[in-house]
């Protein structure tokens, strides 16, 4: 941060909520929002603990006591300590169906440990703990809980995985009690357009029976599995499905069109996922040019207008819908001056597949390359600004995952054999991006199925704050996760966009419990399943039903 003699303050920080930072700055600082910049540095990983104020206000503080430009990082344990992990906390369901499988009323307490301060991540718990599934009677009673510990923080999907892990657990274990076909009781409940949100919302047209039926159309589906190997290791399939709300709000962005028909947009969203490139590709498909000709950037808070946060995966959805508008804004203005040239009415000029045409001369044609060479004659340069501030994410992400897994019940070892994540994305803006989102969720909850945990004493202190001992997964525990992109357009989009980048992590916890469950013939109720808790699961299965091979 730098505090300048002119009372300036410029704060450069790796965050995901940029203006946010700068609200929170004027708040604490006490200064005028006006006199504070955020520089928004790149930021490699986001996932939610990117969004609020650590160490800007200090060396903010410091930069004007000193005169300096001053700048404070935190080594990897104060990351742990400080920026707070999702909620842990306990969640109970019940369900109760008729005799054909069909839902008729379900529950749901929900428990989270918001920390030392109030404000975990209930209230998208209640929206997601039963959104796949048509429930005509419901209860769900969620409470945020202070502990004496760091206050928790949004990680990916924030409070969803949690609650979704109990939900799917649940319907996993009541078709094994009523003998129906988990698969079959998913599409006979499954929710659609016009069911009810458990938390009160219609939804529009939704792509949940999309990802089921993609799902079990797959090879992976339809495939066997050995149910045991030679070498006496266990093996089980699972399935889970999933939900992300997404949001939408307000975004900023500014397209300004150059002599030589190259385009440069500045957006105010950090990148944390791709987000410059599908913004990109948004305006490229309006004005008729290549994307490549769109050269993207990110902007400070005083270049650009207000943009909320990088966040509850509504940057290439609502975002993309204000590069849309100022791409339209553009055509609009060029049309305008190609009509000065051409002496006619702007309506008289049509658009498309990157050509103005005139409706009532039709040799005459500009490409939009050609259309920019002219604007040096009709006016100057062209810049256009598209604001939005969209209500709704369209109904949200869906997906249900398909895993295959293997337990060595000698060690508790688990190995996950083959993945398979189905996803609605709506319109796949750029299908490999897309892909890495589906498959960079499934490995963190992955991870957090298996091995992530925080491990802390009674006074709140965290005992694992290093790689070394904080377990995530590595490419040695993955298998190659298998995508299917399912698009059922977005309604609330031009192109049918929906944001995809959270829904990923919510399925694989419940998926690998179910996977478990059908493994080893007993179920785990507490994450991490990790070793020590599986041969604990094994030797009270032993001791209540004798060896396993009985």
């Amino acid at each position: 941060a730098f505090y300048s003699p002119d009372g300036k303050l410029t704060a450069y920080t790796s965050t995901q909520a940029p203006f946010g930072v700068r609200k929170g700055l004027a708040t604490i600082l006490d200064m005028p929002m006006s006199d504070i910049k955020v520089v928004p540095m790149e930021i490699g990983g986001g996932f939610g603990g990117k969004i609020g104020l650590y160490l800007e206000p200090l060396a903010s503080l410091l930069s004007k006591k000193s005169g300096r430009p001053v700048k404070i990082l935190m080594d990897r344990p104060a990351v742990f300590n400080a920026t707070g992990p999702g909620p842990g906390g306990e969640v109970t369901v019940k369900m109760g169906i008729d005799s054909d499988g069909k839902i008729l009323a379900a529950t749901a307490d929900i428990k989270y440990m918001a920390g030392a301060y109030p404000g975990s991540s209930i209230s998208a718990a209640t929206a997601g703990v039963f959104a796949c599934y048509e429930v005509p009677n419901l209860r769900i009673d969620a409470y945020d809980i202070v502990i004496n510990m760091s206050k928790t923080a949004a990680y990916r999907a924030p409070g969803t995985p949690q609650a979704t892990f109990a939900s799917e657990a649940l319907v996993d274990e009541l078709c094994n009690l009523a003998g129906i076909d988990t698969m079959d009781f998913h599409l006979m409940n499954a929710s659609k357009e016009g069911s009810r949100r458990p938390d009160g919302p219609i939804f529009p047209r939704i792509g949940n029976i999309g990802c089921l039926e993609a799902i079990k159309e797959s090879t992976h589906f339809k495939s066997e599995i050995t149910r045991e190997t030679a070498d006496g290791k266990l093996r089980g399939r699972g399935m889970a499905s999933g939900y992300w709300n997404g949001a939408g709000n307000k975004s900023s962005v500014t397209i300004n069109v150059n002599d030589d028909g190259i385009v440069s947009l500045v957006e105010g969203n950090p990148d944390i996922g791709g987000t410059r490139t599908t913004l990109s590709m948004q305006a490229a498909e309006i004005l008729g040019i290549p994307a490549e000709d769109v050269h993207p950037s990110v902007a400070d808070t005083d270049s650009i207008g207000y943009n909320d946060l990088t966040a509850g995966s509504r940057t290439t959805y609502a975002s993309g819908q204000a590069a849309i508008e100022a791409a339209n804004l553009v055509v609009k203005e060029i049309k305008e001056r190609i009509a000065m040239l051409w002496e006619c009415e702007s309506s008289k000029i049509s658009f498309s597949d990157g050509y103005f045409k005139n409706t009532d001369a039709p040799d005459q044609r500009y490409s939009f390359k050609e259309a920019a060479g002219k604007l040096g004659q009709t006016g100057g340069p062209i810049a256009k600004t598209g604001t939005v501030n969209v209500r709704g994410s369209g109904g949200g992400s869906f997906a249900t995952h398909l895993v295959d897994l293997e337990v060595d019940p000698d060690t508790g070892k688990v190995q996950i054999l083959r993945y398979t994540a189905a996803q609605d994305a709506g319109k796949a803006v750029h299908p490999s991006y897309v892909e890495g989102q589906f498959q960079g969720g499934a490995a963190q909850g992955i991870g957090w199925a298996l091995n992530e945990e925080y491990y802390t004493t009674d006074d709140g202190i965290m005992l694992n704050a290093s790689f070394l001992d904080y377990r995530m997964p590595t490419a040695l525990d993955l298998p190659k996760i298998d995508t299917i992109i399912v698009e059922i357009p977005n309604v609330n989009h031009p192109f049918g966009v929906r944001g995809i980048g959270e829904t990923g992590i919510v399925p694989p916890a419940p998926a690998i419990a179910n996977a478990l469950a059908d493994a080893i013939g007993t179920r785990l109720y507490k994450t991490p399943m990790n070793p020590g808790r599986i041969l604990e699961a094994l030797s009270d299965k032993k001791n209540t039903h004798g060896t396993l091979s009985d």
